[in-house]
């Protein structure tokens, strides 16, 4: 990603990230391109690759910030909800925005959250369940046949929330696992539920712990779709404060916190359970997943609020 650091002001000019104007659809390929839009255009943003994808896409985290407080963000865990991707990459591009102005972001000094946190944001941890959504099983695509008859037999991807190997990503993290697979009930890889073979047996969510293990986050926020809903807590894990925490992100946003129980292995549970700390799931927008693109802008609108709280969690 080092390459997107120089670039001429006139060149600047002339780009714009998708996320900050209209789409059909955010996929890998977008994605990438504006990751590099954003570092040209804002070199402060930096870019890492913290692992691969099963079928070796990079999976890449950006950095905006350079506080002592560490917080996470992540989106497309679930392969249909890509449009958290494209939500998560528009806050980061709004935030630096602010940054370079030396404006304000939801009434906050954008520099001051900069001098106070660093934020690390995954948008699209499952890339290659994404493009499986968007452009079906490819020719290319060496696991063709098997995915198709994982999927009843369907070319047709739009339900799809697992990897590549039919693995749902956010029952892969080893918080009550064993429990997570009897609840489940699915013992193959399937277009959703299968916890696979052991925790983090997938690259993706390897990458994602061994990020979260090396950095030792103070909060995290999973970006998933959809119910306007926050879940705060996980087995009396989380701290004493995350309930009010999360009422402080529901008053930002209208989105509702709720006490979540019967779930286990996802990303947002381990992270309570290993480290004690604040942890949320954001269930944006509402509808049928995937949401449909016409409601981005007032997913948005509710959304930015509620991550820029994030950002203040601990003040």
């Amino acid at each position: 990603m080092d390459e997107a650091k120089g670039m001429n002001e006139r060149d600047e000019m002339k780009e714009t990230m998708r996320s900050e104007t209209s789409f059909t659809q955010y996929g890998y390929n977008e994605f990438i391109e504006d990751s590099i839009v954003l570092m040209r255009r804002y070199p402060f943003v930096e870019g890492y690759v913290i692992g691969h994808t099963v079928l070796g896409r990079p999976i890449v985290a950006l950095k905006c910030g350079t506080g002592e407080r560490r917080i996470h963000m992540n989106g497309s865990c679930h392969a249909n909800e890509w449009i958290t991707s494209a939500l998560l990459m528009r806050y980061v591009s709004d935030w630096a925005a602010a940054c370079a102005s030396d404006g304000q972001i939801n009434g906050v000094s954008a520099c001051r959250l900069y001098r106070e946190v660093t934020l690390w944001a995954v948008p699209m941890i499952n890339a290659d369940g994404v493009q499986l959504v968007l452009e079906g099983a490819q020719p290319h695509n060496p696991f063709r046949g098997q995915l198709i008859q994982w999927n009843n037999g369907s070319e047709e991807f739009d339900q799809w929330k697992a990897n590549a190997r039919g693995v749902d990503l956010n029952d892969q993290f080893p918080a009550h696992w064993e429990e997570e697979c009897s609840r489940r009930g699915t013992t193959g890889p399937a277009p959703r539920d299968f916890p696979g073979p052991y925790p983090l047996s997938e690259p993706e969510a390897l990458a994602i712990a061994n990020l979260t293990n090396a950095l030792q986050f103070d909060a995290v926020v999973a970006l998933h779709t959809q119910g306007e809903e926050i879940y705060w807590n996980y087995r009396g894990y989380e701290p004493k404060q995350a309930e009010k925490l999360a009422k402080r992100l529901g008053r930002a946003s209208g989105y509702k916190p709720v006490k979540l129980s019967g779930s286990d292995a996802g990303y947002k549970d381990w992270f309570i359970q290993q480290f004690r700390r604040p942890g949320f799931t954001v269930e944006a927008g509402f509808g049928v997943n995937p949401l449909p693109v016409e409601q981005f802008e007032p997913i948005y609108r509710s959304l930015q609020p509620l991550l820029t709280e994030a950002l203040k969690l601990h003040r």
